[in-house]
């Protein structure tokens, strides 16, 4: 499943591109559907705009997965991906396979004129990106020297395809033409076949099998022709259309309901880029019935959610042809090509495609949003690793966190110094290389509240709850992908220090001002069990106050609750910690056990999100500690006033 997530959000690079393509294309079709006039300048001008995004669809995808798919990937990737799209699509080409065969182009297995599909594309981007990981840091002999590195992983690439293509060679025909026999035994079933073909068509999108059952009901394939009959008004009245008119209801307003759905569960946080990705997508489906930027969305990330999609789609066919009511579409089944077809003399009963949308609309919404909150799908907007927010948190402006990371970088010695790098809930954790370069005083000019040396070559500096951000900035320019600022170590001293404004920054609140008349900070105890002192966590972080006083518990129960009126400035991804902005200003972190992050999760459950309001007794996150303690963690946790030196805690 996590390989899936992964794809998912590979998917969402090129998925963010396909609304605007599709809203291009549509007003393009539907100007020169309104003239009558193919050779319109203006609707040929809008249509080949947005047909040079949607007709590249697959490629979009190849160097999409290559790119998301590869661990700390640059631009080497996306190469290769497009280098194993180039050689295997050109392999399988009906003029390639003509001459393989020694045949005429014509007499070529019609399977071969449909290897351009996102199935195809998806496996070039793994070739890719599996290359790039691979081989980026390939040494070759003195003699090859000028291709070891970088340069290896597209020619890895291109001999790796050689064998997927050789694969494809005798695989595809055989899958192609078995969904046709298929697609021809459905003929006899009547409306049920009709929802099966419907189920299987949304089923099969991801790999791009879907064309061959459209051959079969759309064109004239097995004399069907059910697209070009209807076009032409040729067909039989009440039969013609049946294969295409339930697409209608779920295209213009069953999607939009689950885009609507996923809106409303996104993180409050996220539902801004969610909307960015999910309304536009909408827009697209209902007047064009461009379905791809929806579906794409959500069909890896939650691939439960779309085989209720595709059963969906399935009813709305079975339904549409036993009413009956027959629409047909020359583009897809979009609002557009709906009013169009209208007045054709094939279309039956079109008033009831719009109540039919209604209809879907209310069940695309009600059970998308049961289903998303029941098992906790990561959709848009809810996944903690979604690639839209990751790439808009290092490269949209957040300077300050790149100004850090460069000064970081300087006082560790240099991006070379760092063998590796992670982080926790406050602090960055790294393997040096060369412990004498690292400068603790620039560390600490630079932002830095501590730094500490647990043995060996490890070296931690603490941050402070902003630390994911610095650490995804030093990754990006460590990698390349984003340059150093320049002047960074006066940029970073200018800033608040981050333990003072980290949490309030996740809280979108600016800077925390403490307007308490004393220093005592008196709480409700946020979880049961033993208060001590905190110098008796294992931790020397902790211990010695490096992020602020406190007071710590050695808990009995595993609810952790607000212990006051506030904001939730930060929920972790592990959900070990969660961190608080009162309503004095106080800054609070509530950090349950010791290196804890290391569970990734496990055992750990976020009641709240970044943003929301809390009283004294909310819930804010669940912990196993059963299962911390077989994870061989103390649970020991720590409650830190962040942003005053001079705070006590007294818990009541």
């Amino acid at each position: 499943m996590k390989f899936f997530q992964r794809l998912g959000r590979s998917l969402m690079l090129p998925v963010a591109v396909l609304p605007v393509a599709a809203i291009l294309s549509g007003i393009g079709y539907w100007i020169v559907a309104a003239t009558g006039d193919d050779a319109n300048i203006v609707g040929g001008f809008f249509t080949i705009a947005g047909g040079a995004i949607l007709d590249q669809l697959p490629l979009l995808f190849a160097i999409g997965v290559a790119i998301g798919m590869a661990k700390k990937p640059d631009g080497t990737s996306a190469l290769a991906g497009l280098v194993s799209w180039l050689v295997v699509t050109n392999l399988l080409s009906p003029s390639s396979v003509a001459i393989f065969k020694g045949i005429a182009e014509e007499d070529v297995n019609l399977a071969f004129s449909n290897v351009e599909n996102v199935f195809v594309a998806i496996l070039c981007g793994l070739i890719g990106a599996s290359a790039y990981d691979r081989f980026k840091d390939a040494e070759l002999p003195d003699a090859l020297a000028f291709f070891s590195g970088r340069r290896s992983v597209a020619i890895v690439a291109a001999g790796a395809s050689l064998v997927l293509s050789l694969a494809l060679f005798f695989v595809w025909p055989l899958v192609f033409t078995g969904l046709v026999a298929f697609g021809e035994f459905i003929l006899t079933l009547g409306p049920l076949g009709v929802g099966i073909y419907g189920f299987l068509n949304r089923l099969l999108i991801p790999l791009g099998l879907h064309h061959a059952l459209n051959s079969v009901f759309w064109f004239d394939v097995a004399g069907i022709n059910d697209l070009g009959t209807f076009m032409a008004g040729t067909g039989t009245y009440g039969v013609t259309g049946q294969y295409m008119t339930g697409f209608f209801p779920v295209m213009m307003m069953g999607l939009p309901g689950a885009a609507l759905a996923m809106y409303v569960t996104a993180k409050s946080s996220r539902r801004k880029v969610a909307a960015g990705v999910l309304f536009s997508s909408a827009i697209a489906s209902f007047f064009v019935g461009v379905t791809e930027p929806l579906e794409f969305s959500f069909m890896f990330l939650a691939p439960g959610l779309y085989v209720v999609h595709a059963l969906f789609t399935g009813i709305s066919m079975a339904i549409s042809a036993m009413l009956p009511v027959r629409m047909g579409f020359g583009f897809s089944g979009g609002f557009i090509d709906l009013v169009l077809g209208w007045v054709n003399p094939m279309a039956q009963n079109p008033w009831a495609i719009p109540l039919m949308g209604i209809f879907w609309f209310a069940v695309y919404f009600l059970v998308f949003r049961a289903i998303i909150l029941k098992f906790d799908l990561r959709t848009p907007g809810r996944d903690e690793d979604d690639l839209l927010t990751d790439e808009a948190t290092v490269l949209s402006g957040e300077k300050k966190h790149l100004a850090t990371a460069t000064a970081f970088l300087a006082a560790l010695g240099g991006r070379d110094n760092i063998l590796d790098l992670e982080n926790c809930t406050t602090r960055l954790r790294m393997e040096i290389a060369d412990l004498s370069l690292v400068d603790d005083a620039a560390l600490s000019h630079a932002g830095a509240a501590g730094t500490v040396r647990p043995g060996g070559r490890s070296v931690q500096v603490i941050y402070g709850t902003s630390v994911q951000f610095v650490k995804d900035a030093m990754e990006s320019i460590m990698t390349g992908r984003v340059e150093p600022v320049d002047g960074a170590e006066s940029i970073a001293a200018a800033e608040s220090g981050p333990v003072s404004d980290t949490v309030s920054d996740a809280a979108g609140s600016g800077a925390a001002t403490v307007v308490r008349a004393s220093s005592l900070v008196r709480l409700r105890q946020p979880l049961a069990g033993a208060v001590v002192p905190l110098s008796e966590v294992p931790d020397a972080t902790f211990a010695q106050e490096i992020m602020g006083p406190g007071v710590a518990v050695e808990p009995t129960g595993g609810e952790v609750v607000a212990p006051a009126a506030g904001t939730v400035g930060h929920v972790f991804p592990t959900s070990h910690a969660v961190a608080l902005v009162l309503e004095d200003g106080t800054e609070l972190l509530i950090h349950v056990g010791v290196d804890t992050v290391q569970m990734k999760g496990e055992g750990f459950t976020t009641l709240v999100e970044a943003g929301q309001h809390v009283t004294a007794g909310t819930p804010l996150l669940r912990v196993d500690l059963d299962a911390v303690r077989r994870a061989g963690h103390p649970t020991i946790t720590p409650i830190i006033v962040m942003n005053d030196k001079d705070a006590r805690i007294e818990l009541v």
